[in-house]
């Protein structure tokens, strides 16, 4: 059995795990809490009942490296005050700093990479691990259904269904971090798929560095389609998102297989970082306006009603005004449902550190600011026809849920109420985990409200 439930017993050891980044990662985190449980390890979500710490990092951008610190420093006073006998580091900062993680911070029991989460256990109960006994880049968990230990709402779970990335975009540290792309083999990624949705599962998010292309090193071409298929004839599965879609590898035959499964959401993640075609050169992506404004027009002609999602970066070494200039008509043109822009961060170890042309943080800031604006009108124009509409939507709690257009935990929600904001004599106040239809009553920015039908 790959999810097991911990045991309600006295006297277990237990512990914290505190999972930064992104969802990618939290998967990793909830392999190592499926091994620590199945060793006798209750895993609690309050750090004041816990007699041990898992810190797992992220260390993708010079920010997260604070933030990851800072919590490793948090878990280490309490460690020092007595309040906790072990702290163990894992994730990307392991990888990133490698053996100076514990000279920084010698307090600390042990370090594992990302490639050793069945250590966990053996890292924390023996204590004592240097990083070189535990890191490399294995595939451990991705050769069959891990020992897992859900750690995300009962309703709503991650299906990892490759590591590691093969793209080499110019500012990104992924592949040094995480090493080459490989993913599950296809039967492992649906009995993965049957037991969360065994566990409860209504929702499931399909995560990688590059989901789309799924499958290309074990079968010769990309299959993320055939898992799609086989993933969607799974009972008791809703909604299934795709996240992370390089657009490149957005085919008419994967938007037609998921256009033909009605638990297949109609949304997709596409990480299309720029606009300008010098500046997609630069970053190293095989992409260019045209070939984006293609992409997003077969999306929009082969999957009608598809919400979409994506990144910018604004602020790239060499980013002209003029370059800034197409990204924002792109923007304007688009109308794209869910946008996030972060300004580059430049980072050691990367190759566009190195780039002439470093943008200053300022003209970064106001250019953020300008193309945030641009997508906040298009976001205006799109709410503007939610309005009226019934749509469903999953209660992630009694009063607040998402539409099919909506992530969790990266997208909008939908505030949903009864008529006269009471509960209707006889219906059922929503619970967690609950399809409801809900009839559109406001929306401003990625906030809507609804009523309950």
């Amino acid at each position: 059995m790959a999810f097991k439930k911990t045991k309600e017993l006295k006297n277990v050891p237990r512990i914290f795990i505190s999972s930064l980044g992104c969802p990618k990662n939290l998967a990793d985190a909830e392999v190592m809490a499926g091994e620590l449980a199945g060793a006798g390890w209750e895993v609690v979500s309050d750090e004041a009942e816990a007699d041990a710490a898992l810190v797992n990092t992220c260390a993708f951008l010079g920010s997260a490296v604070k933030e990851s610190e800072a919590e490793i420093r948090r878990l280490l006073a309490l460690k020092k005050l007595g309040r906790l006998k072990k702290v163990i580091i894992a994730g990307c900062l392991t990888e990133r700093m490698k053996g100076a993680l514990l000279d920084k911070f010698p307090e600390a029991d042990a370090a594992i990479g990302v490639g050793a989460l069945k250590d966990a256990v053996r890292a924390l109960e023996e204590g004592g691990l240097r990083l070189g006994d535990t890191m490399r880049h294995g595939v451990p968990f991705l050769e069959a259904p891990p020992l897992k230990l859900r750690l995300t709402a009962p309703h709503s779970a991650y299906l990892k269904v490759a590591d590691g990335c093969d793209n080499r975009c110019a500012y990104c540290l992924i592949p040094s971090l995480r090493g080459p792309f490989r993913s599950k083999p296809l039967e492992a990624a649906v009995e993965e798929a049957r037991l969360l949705a065994a566990s409860g599962a209504k929702e499931i998010s399909l995560i990688a560095q590059d989901t789309t292309l799924y499958g290309a090193d074990l079968y010769g071409k990309p299959a993320l389609g055939r898992l799609l298929r086989k993933i969607s004839a799974i009972k008791g599965l809703r909604w299934i998102r795709v996240m992370y879609a390089y657009p490149e590898r957005v085919t008419p035959e994967l938007l037609r297989a998921m256009a033909g499964a009605e638990n297949i959401c109609r949304y997709l993640d596409l990480p299309l970082q720029h606009a300008s075609d010098a500046v997609l050169k630069a970053m190293n992506r095989r992409s260019t306006e045209k070939s984006l404004r293609r992409t997003l027009s077969s999306i929009r002609r082969l999957l009608p009603g598809a919400a979409i999602r994506t990144n910018f970066i604004v602020g790239f070494p060499g980013e002209t005004d003029k370059d800034f200039a197409r990204l924002l008509r792109f923007v304007r043109d688009e109308r794209l449902d869910n946008v996030g822009v972060f300004k580059y961060s430049r980072e050691p170890g990367t190759s566009a550190a190195g780039f002439p042309g470093q943008v200053p943080d300022k003209v970064k800031t106001a250019r953020m600011n300008e193309l945030l604006a641009a997508q906040a009108a298009g976001v205006d124009s799109i709410n503007a026809g939610l309005v009226g509409k019934k749509l469903e939507v999953l209660m992630d709690s009694p009063r607040f849920g998402r539409t099919y257009r909506d992530a969790p935990g990266i997208d909008g929600t939908v505030e949903v109420s009864a008529p006269g904001d009471t509960m209707q004599q006889g219906v059922p106040k929503p619970r967690p985990g609950d399809f409801v239809k809900v009839r559109i009553t406001s929306a401003r920015g990625y906030s809507r409200k609804g009523i309950l039908l």
